[in-house]
This record gives structure tokens, sequence and C-alpha cells, in this order.
């Protein structure tokens, strides 16, 4: 879709034409997607998490002062569930599961190690490295969608990897150190 074409759509979206916010959530729903799965790790709960935004987003994009900005407005709010369902799930896990612990141990698969990584890292790194890594969005493109200025998503993007870095060599838990 071109650029001047979603500006469109957005803008009638925001003036309440549910047509045009359909056509702009279709064009980028497989990108939302691939963001709450990366988070979720599940196929239900990302799905859930996207019908979640898009109804948030279509009760919500009236007052958008920028329609422009709609898709990165949209995936903050994708990233703002997911996070609270992150939250969610720490809060109901069994504090202590012998049976799982023991799989997890068994398996040194590194994607499992990047997962894990990734989960035990502060939202701002994780954000970042998900977003660059996992959607190839640009630094510019991952500057709109968090509403921070460039030169800060590189030096998040530079302490993710650092910190994922040393998570992967030394089979720890991720160090959070004063960053």
């Amino acid at each position: 879709m071109e650029l001047v074409e979603e500006k469109q759509l957005a803008e009638r979206a925001c003036a309440g034409d549910e047509e045009a916010f359909q056509q702009l959530i279709a064009a980028h729903r497989r990108r939302l997607y691939g963001i709450a799965y990366s988070y979720l790790h599940s196929e239900a709960d990302a799905l859930e998490a996207l019908q979640e935004t898009v109804c948030r987003g279509w009760l919500k994009c009236g007052g958008l002062r920028e329609p422009e900005t709609m898709i990165p407005w949209l995936i903050r709010i994708l990233m703002n569930i997911c996070a609270d369902e992150l939250k969610r799930r720490k809060r109901f896990q069994p504090l202590f599961n012998h049976e799982s612990q023991t799989t997890s141990e068994m398996i040194s698969d590194s994607k499992l190690d990047l997962q894990e990584a990734l989960a035990h890292m502060k939202p701002k790194y994780r954000d970042v490295l998900v977003l660059k890594y996992y959607q190839d969005m640009t630094i510019p493109e991952i500057a709109r969608v968090l509403d921070k200025p460039e030169g800060t998503i590189k030096t998040w993007l530079y302490k993710g990897l650092k910190l994922m870095k040393g998570k992967l060599e030394t089979g720890g838990e991720v160090q959070h150190g004063r960053a």
C-alpha cells in the first residue's frame, strides 16, 4: 500500500469511516500479528491481542490528532496489550513446577535461549529488539512507533544487544545493570 493511500485511509478512518479502518487493518494484519506472536508465542493469544488492538483502535481513533501516525499508534496499543498479558501470566504462574523446570533445563535450543533472554529484559530493550529483529523495522520506524528520538532507540538497541550477548554467553539471567 502506498504511503499516500495509507494516509488517506487513516484520515477517513479517524473521521469515522469503518471501511477505511478495516482496509488499513487488513493491509497491516500480518505485521501486527507477527508483533503479537513474537511477544506471546501463542497463536490464540496473538490473535486475541490483535482483536483487542483493533477494538481499542477503532473506538479511540477519532481522537487521534495526526491520522498519519495511526499504524505506529496501533503498534503501541498492541505492544501494551501484549505487555499486560505477559504481566498477567507472571501473576498466575506457579512458583515452582518441577516437571517444567526439568524440561526447560534439558532443552538448550538457541531459539528458546533467545526467547528466555528477551523475556527477562527491561521492556524498552525487548521492544526495540523485537521490532528491529523480528519485524525488520528500521531505526526511524521504531522511533516513530515508540515515540522516542532515534538516538534513544540506537542506545536501547546497543544496550539490549549487549545484554543479550551477555545472557547467551553466560547462560545466566540477563543483567539489567544501571541502563
